[in-house]
């Protein structure tokens, strides 16, 4: 069994997302999935739809690994759709079943959060597919640097982020060789009924916390040996440049949310 993981997976690529300095990525990334809940008509669905495909052609990444990075939560929007199409019982009936009744505002809020939520997925993921952690990491002790000077510990929370995105494929290939070796033992997780199965978890998840924590004691003893300290200035390799491309990507940016609010 392979968990085919794709969070926080550099994929390379010569395309004007890849380009782009991970500070205007992220600025820009976060203002498009936050406007996606001001998302209220059909042409506003559509054009932010045009807007993300556009992006996904923009950064020259092979579909397949995009659909691979958006995959896992499309049963939560299946299930989220669901409970909109019957919970939602304002406007007009479409179909009624006895106690369960279909409306067409149920309809659009079924269709609508979860179309508008695949597009704030899409971009997340192009941020991860487009950036290496390290810029990630840089472009984050940036924007939370002002944090920093206001003795918070900007520095620091950007390191934990780097630190999640960069042990969630090692993670996920700990649970893959474990559920394997189970497997192999007698104990695999699709066989028998289901409170076998569920109790078939319990060592997995057991075995997984165990190599979770020696992986951090690992990497804790890495940090003390090279005599990392929280805080303290440092130099960049690679130093971050805003450049022409950046302005002109904030410009468009904002002309996309303006022309969303424009057709809402």
């Amino acid at each position: 069994m392979a968990f085919r993981i794709t969070l926080g997976r550099y994929v390379p690529a010569n395309s004007p997302i890849h380009r782009l300095d991970p500070r205007a990525k992220l600025l820009c990334g976060f203002a498009l999935m936050i406007s996606v809940f001001f998302i209220h008509t059909p042409v506003q669905l559509a054009f932010s739809w045009v807007a993300a495909l556009l992006l996904v052609m923009a950064s020259r990444i092979p579909a397949i690994k995009v659909l691979e990075s958006v995959k896992p939560i499309i049963a939560v929007l299946l299930v989220l759709s669901v409970f909109n199409l019957f919970l939602v019982t304002d406007g007009t009936t479409l179909l009624s079943l006895g106690p369960i009744h279909i409306t067409d505002q149920g309809l659009w809020a079924a269709v609508n959060y979860s179309l508008r939520l695949v597009v704030a997925v899409l971009v997340a993921m192009l941020i991860l597919l487009t950036t290496t952690p390290t810029q990630l990491t840089d472009a984050f002790d940036a924007l939370l640097s002002p944090l920093s000077r206001l003795g918070m510990p900007g520095h620091e929370i950007a390191m934990v982020f780097s630190l999640m995105l960069r042990f969630i494929p090692t993670i996920a290939d700990e649970a893959s060789a474990i559920i394997d070796a189970q497997t192999a033992r007698g104990g695999g997780l699709a066989e028998g009924s289901l409170a076998k199965r569920v109790r078939s978890v319990v060592p997995v998840i057991v075995a997984l916390l165990a190599s979770s924590l020696r992986h951090a004691n690992d990497l804790s003893r890495a940090l003390d040996a090279r005599c990392y300290e929280g805080g303290s200035a440092r130099s960049h390799w690679h130093p971050l440049i805003w450049s022409w491309h950046d302005s002109l990507a904030v410009a468009i940016t904002c002309a996309y949310i303006s022309a969303l609010i424009l057709l809402g």
